[in-house]
């Protein structure tokens, strides 16, 4: 996990321990607000991604997270992005470098567990595919 850390570190030019738990946050997400099977599939297919999630699951209520975020989230839409995205942003990150860290995210994993498991959990998450 080490070097995928390091890669996501090095292209969205941010630290390799603010990169550890901005994807441990994106992929906690994920596991949260994806349809089961694929993100399971998807999470198992990359090297350390279940320890990542389990050390940061991106549910930190220092954020926009805890109520406003569930709040946003149950009303549908893209408040589930935005509520990790406001997250992001409570680590120091821009939005600049959060769709970088999105996209870098998606390349991993499509490199890991494939184009087509990775479309699905992109797609059974709304409002995620304008951002990657």
């Amino acid at each position: 996990m080490n070097e995928i850390v390091d890669q996501i570190a090095a292209r969205v030019g941010i630290p390799a321990e603010v990169a550890e738990k901005a994807l441990g946050m994106m992929l906690g997400f994920l596991q949260r607000e994806a349809a089961d099977g694929p993100v399971a599939k998807m999470i198992d297919a990359i090297p350390g991604a279940s320890d990542l999630v389990a050390k940061y699951n991106g549910e930190g209520e220092t954020g926009g997270g805890g109520l406003l975020g569930s709040i946003m989230g149950a009303l549908g839409g893209a408040g589930g992005v935005m509520a990790l995205g406001q997250q992001l942003m409570s680590e120091g990150l821009g939005m600049g470098e959060i769709t970088t860290l999105a996209k870098e995210t998606i390349a991993i994993a499509e490199q890991n567990a494939g184009k087509e498991v990775v479309d699905e959990v992109v797609a059974s998450v709304p409002g995620l595919s304008q951002f990657v």
